[in-house]
Protein backbone atom coordinates (compact mmCIF):
# COMPACT_ATOMS: atom_id res chain seq x y z
CA UNK A 1 0.00 0.00 0.00
CA UNK A 2 1.45 3.34 -0.99
CA UNK A 3 0.70 6.77 0.38
CA UNK A 4 1.20 10.44 -0.39
CA UNK A 5 2.12 13.34 1.83
CA UNK A 6 -0.94 14.65 3.68
CA UNK A 7 -1.69 17.13 6.44
CA UNK A 8 -3.23 14.59 8.81
CA UNK A 9 -0.47 12.77 10.71
CA UNK A 10 -0.36 9.63 12.79
CA UNK A 11 0.23 9.80 16.51
CA UNK A 12 2.44 7.05 17.93
CA UNK A 13 3.08 6.38 21.62
CA UNK A 14 5.44 3.84 23.14
CA UNK A 15 3.59 1.88 25.84
CA UNK A 16 6.33 0.59 28.14
CA UNK A 17 5.97 -2.62 30.12
CA UNK A 18 9.27 -3.66 31.75
CA UNK A 19 9.91 -6.79 29.65
CA UNK A 20 7.37 -6.28 26.90
CA UNK A 21 3.68 -6.86 26.33
CA UNK A 22 3.69 -10.61 25.84
CA UNK A 23 3.11 -12.18 29.24
CA UNK A 24 6.25 -14.33 28.84
CA UNK A 25 8.38 -11.49 27.42
CA UNK A 26 10.71 -11.47 30.43
CA UNK A 27 11.80 -15.01 29.45
CA UNK A 28 12.75 -14.06 25.88
CA UNK A 29 16.48 -14.56 25.17
CA UNK A 30 16.87 -10.86 24.26
CA UNK A 31 14.97 -9.57 27.30
CA UNK A 32 16.79 -7.91 30.20
CA UNK A 33 14.54 -8.49 33.26
CA UNK A 34 17.49 -7.74 35.55
CA UNK A 35 17.14 -4.08 34.44
CA UNK A 36 13.42 -3.81 35.18
CA UNK A 37 14.07 -1.42 38.10
CA UNK A 38 16.92 0.47 36.47
CA UNK A 39 15.79 3.97 35.50
CA UNK A 40 18.62 4.19 32.95
CA UNK A 41 16.94 1.41 30.98
CA UNK A 42 13.72 3.43 30.67
CA UNK A 43 15.59 6.64 29.98
CA UNK A 44 17.29 4.91 27.03
CA UNK A 45 13.95 3.61 25.71
CA UNK A 46 12.47 7.12 25.94
CA UNK A 47 15.46 8.61 24.15
CA UNK A 48 15.12 5.99 21.42
CA UNK A 49 11.41 6.81 21.06
CA UNK A 50 12.22 10.53 20.94
CA UNK A 51 14.87 9.98 18.26
CA UNK A 52 12.14 8.27 16.20
CA UNK A 53 9.92 11.35 16.82
CA UNK A 54 7.19 9.43 18.65
CA UNK A 55 4.52 11.52 20.38
CA UNK A 56 4.82 10.09 23.89
CA UNK A 57 5.83 7.29 26.18
CA UNK A 58 3.21 5.80 28.47
CA UNK A 59 3.29 3.91 31.77
CA UNK A 60 0.35 1.97 33.14
CA UNK A 61 -0.11 1.54 36.90
CA UNK A 62 -2.23 -0.14 39.57
CA UNK A 63 -2.17 0.55 43.33
CA UNK A 64 -1.99 -3.14 44.29
CA UNK A 65 0.19 -6.16 43.64
CA UNK A 66 -1.22 -8.25 40.80
CA UNK A 67 -1.84 -11.98 41.10
CA UNK A 68 0.74 -14.61 40.17
CA UNK A 69 3.94 -12.69 40.73
CA UNK A 70 5.48 -16.18 40.65
CA UNK A 71 5.22 -16.27 36.85
CA UNK A 72 5.57 -12.71 35.63
CA UNK A 73 7.03 -9.25 36.16
CA UNK A 74 3.88 -7.92 37.79
CA UNK A 75 5.15 -5.14 40.03
CA UNK A 76 4.55 -1.47 39.22
CA UNK A 77 6.54 1.67 40.02
CA UNK A 78 4.84 5.01 40.61
CA UNK A 79 4.74 6.65 37.14
CA UNK A 80 5.12 10.36 37.90
CA UNK A 81 8.38 9.85 39.77
CA UNK A 82 9.70 7.66 36.95
CA UNK A 83 8.57 10.14 34.27
CA UNK A 84 10.25 13.01 36.11
CA UNK A 85 13.58 11.20 35.82
CA UNK A 86 12.90 10.59 32.13
CA UNK A 87 11.98 14.26 31.60
CA UNK A 88 15.49 15.20 32.69
CA UNK A 89 17.12 13.34 29.78
CA UNK A 90 14.60 14.13 27.01
CA UNK A 91 13.41 17.34 25.35
CA UNK A 92 10.31 16.75 23.25
CA UNK A 93 8.62 13.41 23.82
CA UNK A 94 5.34 13.40 25.78
CA UNK A 95 5.16 11.78 29.23
CA UNK A 96 1.90 10.00 30.05
CA UNK A 97 1.35 8.33 33.41
CA UNK A 98 -1.58 6.52 34.99
CA UNK A 99 -3.22 7.61 38.24
CA UNK A 100 -6.46 6.42 39.80
CA UNK A 101 -9.42 8.63 40.66
CA UNK A 102 -10.51 5.96 43.15
CA UNK A 103 -7.32 6.02 45.22
CA UNK A 104 -6.02 9.60 45.05
CA UNK A 105 -7.36 12.90 46.31
CA UNK A 106 -7.84 15.60 43.62
CA UNK A 107 -5.54 18.23 45.13
CA UNK A 108 -2.70 15.77 45.62
CA UNK A 109 -2.95 14.37 42.09
CA UNK A 110 -3.27 17.86 40.60
CA UNK A 111 0.04 18.82 42.24
CA UNK A 112 1.84 15.72 40.90
CA UNK A 113 0.86 16.17 37.27
CA UNK A 114 1.09 19.97 37.21
CA UNK A 115 4.60 19.68 38.61
CA UNK A 116 5.49 17.16 35.88
CA UNK A 117 4.09 19.54 33.25
CA UNK A 118 6.20 22.42 34.58
CA UNK A 119 9.25 20.20 34.97
CA UNK A 120 9.04 18.91 31.40
CA UNK A 121 8.09 22.16 29.69
CA UNK A 122 4.57 21.00 28.83
CA UNK A 123 4.86 17.31 28.04
CA UNK A 124 2.64 15.71 30.70
CA UNK A 125 -0.43 13.56 30.16
CA UNK A 126 -2.68 11.97 32.79
CA UNK A 127 -4.13 8.55 31.99
CA UNK A 128 -7.33 8.63 34.03
CA UNK A 129 -8.36 5.26 35.47
CA UNK A 130 -10.94 4.21 38.04
CA UNK A 131 -9.03 1.00 38.97
CA UNK A 132 -10.71 -2.34 38.35
CA UNK A 133 -8.39 -4.34 40.65
CA UNK A 134 -10.47 -5.31 43.68
CA UNK A 135 -7.36 -5.92 45.78
CA UNK A 136 -6.62 -2.20 45.83
CA UNK A 137 -9.38 -1.49 48.37
CA UNK A 138 -7.59 -3.33 51.16
CA UNK A 139 -4.54 -1.10 50.66
CA UNK A 140 -6.55 2.08 51.25
CA UNK A 141 -8.55 1.40 54.40
CA UNK A 142 -11.66 0.23 52.52
CA UNK A 143 -13.63 -2.91 53.32
CA UNK A 144 -14.62 -3.41 49.69
CA UNK A 145 -13.82 -2.11 46.22
CA UNK A 146 -16.49 0.29 44.88
CA UNK A 147 -18.49 -0.99 41.90
CA UNK A 148 -17.90 0.37 38.41
CA UNK A 149 -20.83 2.82 38.51
CA UNK A 150 -19.71 4.31 41.82
CA UNK A 151 -16.14 4.58 40.59
CA UNK A 152 -17.19 6.48 37.46
CA UNK A 153 -19.38 8.84 39.48
CA UNK A 154 -16.41 9.66 41.69
CA UNK A 155 -14.14 9.95 38.64
CA UNK A 156 -16.43 12.47 36.94
CA UNK A 157 -16.41 14.75 39.96
CA UNK A 158 -12.69 14.14 40.48
CA UNK A 159 -11.81 15.36 36.98
CA UNK A 160 -14.02 18.41 37.34
CA UNK A 161 -12.26 19.32 40.59
CA UNK A 162 -8.78 18.81 39.12
CA UNK A 163 -9.71 20.84 36.04
CA UNK A 164 -10.87 23.73 38.20
CA UNK A 165 -7.68 23.59 40.27
CA UNK A 166 -5.48 23.64 37.16
CA UNK A 167 -7.51 26.56 35.81
CA UNK A 168 -7.58 28.53 39.06
CA UNK A 169 -4.60 30.67 38.07
CA UNK A 170 -5.41 32.63 34.96
CA UNK A 171 -2.65 32.67 32.36
CA UNK A 172 -1.60 36.24 33.09
CA UNK A 173 -1.91 36.03 36.89
CA UNK A 174 1.86 35.73 37.37
CA UNK A 175 3.40 39.25 37.17
CA UNK A 176 6.89 38.99 38.76
CA UNK A 177 7.54 42.74 38.48
CA UNK A 178 10.56 43.64 40.59
CA UNK A 179 10.06 47.37 40.07
CA UNK A 180 6.49 47.49 41.39
CA UNK A 181 6.94 44.68 43.87
CA UNK A 182 3.93 42.81 42.46
CA UNK A 183 4.55 39.07 42.20
CA UNK A 184 1.06 37.90 41.19
CA UNK A 185 -2.28 39.51 40.43
CA UNK A 186 -4.36 38.04 43.25
CA UNK A 187 -7.62 38.98 41.53
CA UNK A 188 -6.71 36.41 38.87
CA UNK A 189 -6.06 33.55 41.31
CA UNK A 190 -9.36 31.90 42.18
CA UNK A 191 -10.64 29.68 44.94
CA UNK A 192 -12.69 26.96 43.25
CA UNK A 193 -15.07 26.52 46.20
CA UNK A 194 -16.08 22.99 45.20
CA UNK A 195 -18.60 21.09 47.33
CA UNK A 196 -19.87 17.85 45.83
CA UNK A 197 -20.97 14.33 46.63
CA UNK A 198 -17.39 13.07 46.98
CA UNK A 199 -15.12 16.08 47.50
CA UNK A 200 -14.94 19.44 49.24
CA UNK A 201 -12.03 21.46 47.87
CA UNK A 202 -11.71 25.19 48.44
CA UNK A 203 -8.51 25.91 46.50
CA UNK A 204 -6.97 27.84 44.92
CA UNK A 205 -4.16 25.76 43.47
CA UNK A 206 -0.66 26.42 44.81
CA UNK A 207 1.06 26.54 41.40
CA UNK A 208 0.60 28.85 38.41
CA UNK A 209 -1.03 27.42 35.32
CA UNK A 210 1.23 24.88 33.62
CA UNK A 211 2.70 25.25 30.12
CA UNK A 212 -0.10 23.25 28.46
CA UNK A 213 -2.82 24.98 30.47
CA UNK A 214 -3.36 21.56 31.92
CA UNK A 215 -1.87 18.12 31.17
CA UNK A 216 -3.52 16.14 28.38
CA UNK A 217 -6.44 13.99 29.58
CA UNK A 218 -6.07 10.36 28.51
CA UNK A 219 -8.59 7.59 29.18
CA UNK A 220 -8.79 3.87 28.42
CA UNK A 221 -12.23 2.56 29.44
CA UNK A 222 -14.49 1.32 26.63
CA UNK A 223 -17.56 0.13 28.55
CA UNK A 224 -20.75 2.16 28.17
CA UNK A 225 -19.92 4.27 31.21
CA UNK A 226 -16.30 4.46 30.09
CA UNK A 227 -17.33 5.77 26.67
CA UNK A 228 -19.62 8.39 28.19
CA UNK A 229 -16.85 9.47 30.55
CA UNK A 230 -14.38 9.71 27.67
CA UNK A 231 -16.85 11.70 25.59
CA UNK A 232 -17.10 14.29 28.39
CA UNK A 233 -13.44 14.52 29.35
CA UNK A 234 -10.83 12.60 27.35
CA UNK A 235 -8.54 14.16 24.78
CA UNK A 236 -6.71 10.94 23.90
CA UNK A 237 -8.35 7.54 24.20
CA UNK A 238 -6.47 4.25 24.49
CA UNK A 239 -8.61 1.33 23.35
CA UNK A 240 -8.36 -2.35 22.41
CA UNK A 241 -9.70 -3.75 19.12
CA UNK A 242 -8.99 -6.85 17.09
CA UNK A 243 -10.60 -5.80 13.81
CA UNK A 244 -10.80 -2.72 11.63
CA UNK A 245 -14.60 -2.89 11.78
CA UNK A 246 -14.68 -2.86 15.58
CA UNK A 247 -12.18 -0.01 15.80
CA UNK A 248 -14.07 2.06 13.22
CA UNK A 249 -17.39 1.53 15.01
CA UNK A 250 -15.80 2.59 18.32
CA UNK A 251 -14.30 5.71 16.75
CA UNK A 252 -17.60 6.77 15.21
CA UNK A 253 -19.53 6.09 18.40
CA UNK A 254 -17.10 7.99 20.60
CA UNK A 255 -17.10 11.05 18.34
CA UNK A 256 -20.91 11.11 18.26
CA UNK A 257 -21.02 10.98 22.04
CA UNK A 258 -18.45 13.78 22.31
CA UNK A 259 -20.48 15.96 19.95
CA UNK A 260 -23.62 15.26 21.97
CA UNK A 261 -21.70 16.31 25.09
CA UNK A 262 -20.97 19.67 23.46
CA UNK A 263 -17.36 18.99 22.58
CA UNK A 264 -15.43 19.34 19.33
CA UNK A 265 -14.94 15.73 18.25
CA UNK A 266 -11.92 16.80 16.20
CA UNK A 267 -10.15 17.53 19.50
CA UNK A 268 -10.02 13.83 20.43
CA UNK A 269 -7.29 11.36 19.46
CA UNK A 270 -8.30 7.70 19.36
CA UNK A 271 -5.27 5.45 19.78
CA UNK A 272 -5.79 1.66 19.76
CA UNK A 273 -3.07 -0.63 21.00
CA UNK A 274 -0.94 -2.49 18.46
CA UNK A 275 1.47 -5.28 19.45
CA UNK A 276 3.29 -6.07 16.19
CA UNK A 277 5.41 -9.12 15.47
CA UNK A 278 7.87 -8.06 12.78
CA UNK A 279 10.09 -10.26 10.63
CA UNK A 280 11.96 -10.13 7.33
CA UNK A 281 9.26 -12.52 6.07
CA UNK A 282 5.74 -13.24 7.26
CA UNK A 283 6.92 -16.69 8.36
CA UNK A 284 9.71 -15.20 10.47
CA UNK A 285 7.22 -12.83 12.13
CA UNK A 286 4.98 -15.79 13.03
CA UNK A 287 8.01 -17.59 14.44
CA UNK A 288 8.61 -14.66 16.83
CA UNK A 289 5.07 -15.07 18.17
CA UNK A 290 5.32 -18.86 18.38
CA UNK A 291 8.63 -18.66 20.24
CA UNK A 292 7.09 -16.42 22.90
CA UNK A 293 3.96 -18.59 23.14
CA UNK A 294 6.14 -21.60 23.93
CA UNK A 295 7.29 -19.76 27.07
CA UNK A 296 3.75 -19.30 28.44
CA UNK A 297 2.89 -20.67 31.90
CA UNK A 298 -0.72 -21.95 31.48
CA UNK A 299 -1.50 -21.50 35.18
CA UNK A 300 -0.67 -17.82 34.88
CA UNK A 301 -2.60 -17.45 31.60
CA UNK A 302 -5.72 -19.07 33.04
CA UNK A 303 -5.57 -16.80 36.08
CA UNK A 304 -5.42 -13.80 33.78
CA UNK A 305 -8.40 -15.14 31.86
CA UNK A 306 -10.32 -15.62 35.10
CA UNK A 307 -9.73 -11.96 35.99
CA UNK A 308 -11.04 -10.86 32.59
CA UNK A 309 -14.03 -13.19 32.34
CA UNK A 310 -14.98 -13.81 35.96
CA UNK A 311 -14.97 -17.60 35.58
CA UNK A 312 -12.36 -20.26 36.40
CA UNK A 313 -11.62 -22.42 33.36
CA UNK A 314 -8.80 -24.35 34.99
CA UNK A 315 -10.76 -27.60 34.84
CA UNK A 316 -11.20 -27.48 31.05
CA UNK A 317 -8.87 -29.20 28.61
CA UNK A 318 -6.52 -26.74 26.94
CA UNK A 319 -6.86 -28.33 23.50
CA UNK A 320 -10.65 -28.57 23.55
CA UNK A 321 -12.83 -25.84 22.00
CA UNK A 322 -13.24 -22.80 24.21
CA UNK A 323 -16.30 -23.42 26.46
CA UNK A 324 -18.36 -20.34 25.63
CA UNK A 325 -21.32 -21.77 27.54
CA UNK A 326 -19.27 -21.58 30.74
CA UNK A 327 -19.35 -17.78 30.71
CA UNK A 328 -21.79 -15.83 32.86
CA UNK A 329 -23.13 -13.02 30.70
CA UNK A 330 -24.84 -11.49 33.75
CA UNK A 331 -21.66 -11.26 35.85
CA UNK A 332 -20.13 -7.85 36.61
CA UNK A 333 -17.21 -8.56 34.26
CA UNK A 334 -19.59 -9.02 31.33
CA UNK A 335 -20.06 -5.25 31.05
CA UNK A 336 -16.34 -4.62 30.53
CA UNK A 337 -14.92 -3.86 27.11
CA UNK A 338 -12.26 -6.57 27.43
CA UNK A 339 -14.94 -9.24 28.11
CA UNK A 340 -16.60 -8.27 24.83
CA UNK A 341 -13.28 -8.38 22.96
CA UNK A 342 -12.68 -11.94 24.15
CA UNK A 343 -16.20 -13.10 23.31
CA UNK A 344 -15.84 -11.60 19.83
CA UNK A 345 -12.60 -13.53 19.29
CA UNK A 346 -14.23 -16.78 20.39
CA UNK A 347 -17.32 -16.28 18.23
CA UNK A 348 -15.31 -15.24 15.18
CA UNK A 349 -12.41 -17.69 15.35
CA UNK A 350 -13.72 -20.59 17.49
CA UNK A 351 -10.32 -21.23 19.12
CA UNK A 352 -9.34 -23.90 21.59
CA UNK A 353 -8.70 -22.73 25.13
CA UNK A 354 -4.96 -22.98 24.49
CA UNK A 355 -5.22 -20.93 21.29
CA UNK A 356 -7.19 -18.25 23.13
CA UNK A 357 -4.71 -17.87 25.98
CA UNK A 358 -1.91 -17.69 23.43
CA UNK A 359 -3.79 -14.99 21.57
CA UNK A 360 -4.38 -12.97 24.72
CA UNK A 361 -0.84 -13.51 26.00
CA UNK A 362 0.43 -11.21 23.27
CA UNK A 363 -1.18 -8.03 24.56
CA UNK A 364 -4.20 -8.74 26.79
CA UNK A 365 -6.76 -8.35 24.00
CA UNK A 366 -5.03 -5.66 21.93
CA UNK A 367 -4.36 -6.10 18.21
CA UNK A 368 -1.39 -8.40 17.51
CA UNK A 369 -0.66 -8.35 13.76
CA UNK A 370 2.40 -10.11 12.38
CA UNK A 371 4.24 -9.55 9.12
CA UNK A 372 7.06 -7.80 7.34
CA UNK A 373 7.73 -4.11 8.01
CA UNK A 374 5.79 -3.23 4.83
CA UNK A 375 2.83 -5.32 5.94
CA UNK A 376 2.75 -3.76 9.42
CA UNK A 377 2.96 -0.28 7.84
CA UNK A 378 0.09 -1.28 5.52
CA UNK A 379 -2.05 -2.35 8.48
CA UNK A 380 -1.40 0.93 10.28
CA UNK A 381 -2.12 2.99 7.18
CA UNK A 382 -5.35 1.10 6.51
CA UNK A 383 -6.76 1.74 9.99
CA UNK A 384 -5.60 5.36 9.93
CA UNK A 385 -7.03 6.21 6.52
CA UNK A 386 -10.30 4.41 7.31
CA UNK A 387 -10.83 6.68 10.33
CA UNK A 388 -10.60 3.78 12.76
CA UNK A 389 -7.58 5.32 14.51
CA UNK A 390 -5.75 8.62 14.80
CA UNK A 391 -2.64 6.69 15.70
CA UNK A 392 -1.55 3.83 17.91
CA UNK A 393 -0.21 2.88 21.28
CA UNK A 394 2.77 0.78 20.21
CA UNK A 395 3.12 -2.24 22.51
CA UNK A 396 6.25 -4.22 21.57
CA UNK A 397 5.86 -7.92 22.38
CA UNK A 398 9.29 -7.89 24.02
CA UNK A 399 11.98 -5.32 24.81
CA UNK A 400 14.34 -4.15 23.60
CA UNK A 401 14.54 -5.94 20.23
CA UNK A 402 10.81 -5.86 19.51
CA UNK A 403 10.88 -2.07 19.78
CA UNK A 404 14.10 -1.81 17.78
CA UNK A 405 12.38 -3.57 14.87
CA UNK A 406 9.47 -1.11 14.95
CA UNK A 407 11.51 2.10 15.03
CA UNK A 408 14.19 0.88 12.63
CA UNK A 409 11.96 -0.85 10.07
CA UNK A 410 8.37 0.43 10.31
CA UNK A 411 8.67 4.11 11.31
CA UNK A 412 10.82 5.00 8.24
CA UNK A 413 8.16 3.48 5.98
CA UNK A 414 5.42 5.53 7.63
CA UNK A 415 7.57 8.65 7.22
CA UNK A 416 8.24 7.86 3.55
CA UNK A 417 4.48 7.56 2.98
CA UNK A 418 3.89 10.99 4.50
CA UNK A 419 1.94 9.52 7.41
CA UNK A 420 4.31 10.33 10.27
CA UNK A 421 6.55 13.26 11.12
CA UNK A 422 10.26 13.36 10.38
CA UNK A 423 10.79 16.18 12.87
CA UNK A 424 8.83 17.59 15.79
CA UNK A 425 6.99 20.80 14.97
CA UNK A 426 6.08 21.62 18.57
CA UNK A 427 7.41 21.17 22.07
CA UNK A 428 4.35 20.13 24.09
CA UNK A 429 2.29 16.95 24.07
CA UNK A 430 -0.75 19.01 23.04
CA UNK A 431 1.16 20.29 20.03
CA UNK A 432 2.25 16.75 19.08
CA UNK A 433 -1.38 15.58 19.18
CA UNK A 434 -2.70 18.72 17.46
CA UNK A 435 -4.83 19.65 20.48
CA UNK A 436 -5.77 23.19 21.45
CA UNK A 437 -4.53 24.73 24.67
CA UNK A 438 -7.60 25.08 26.93
CA UNK A 439 -8.67 28.48 28.19
CA UNK A 440 -9.03 28.80 31.97
CA UNK A 441 -12.65 28.48 33.02
CA UNK A 442 -12.03 31.39 35.38
CA UNK A 443 -10.76 33.79 32.74
CA UNK A 444 -12.58 37.14 32.81
CA UNK A 445 -14.78 36.13 35.74
CA UNK A 446 -15.44 37.83 39.06
CA UNK A 447 -15.13 34.60 41.04
CA UNK A 448 -14.08 34.68 44.67
CA UNK A 449 -10.36 35.42 44.91
CA UNK A 450 -7.96 33.51 47.08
Amino acid sequence: MSGTTQSRQLSLNLFIYPGGHHEAAWRHPDSVPERALDIRYYQALAQQAEAARLDAIFFADSPSLADHIRYGSRYRFEPVTWLSAIAAVTDRIGLIGTASTSYYEPYNLARLFATLDHLSGGRAGWNIVTTSAEGAAANFNLSQHPDAHARYQRADEFVRVVSALWDSWEDDALIVDKHSGIFAEDAKVHAIGHEGAHFRVRGAFNLPRSPQGRPVYVQAGSSEEGRDFAARHAEAIFTAHQTLESAHAFSQDLRKRATAAGRDAAQIRILPGICPYIGSTAAEARQHAEALNELIQPEYSLAQLRNLLGVDLGGHRLDAPFPLDALDFDAPQSTSSRFRVIVDIVEREQPTLRQLIQRLAGARGHWTPSGTPDQIADFIQQWFEAGAADGFNVMPPWFPTGFDLFVDEVVPLLQARGLFRREYSGRTLREHYGLERPVSQFAETVAEVF
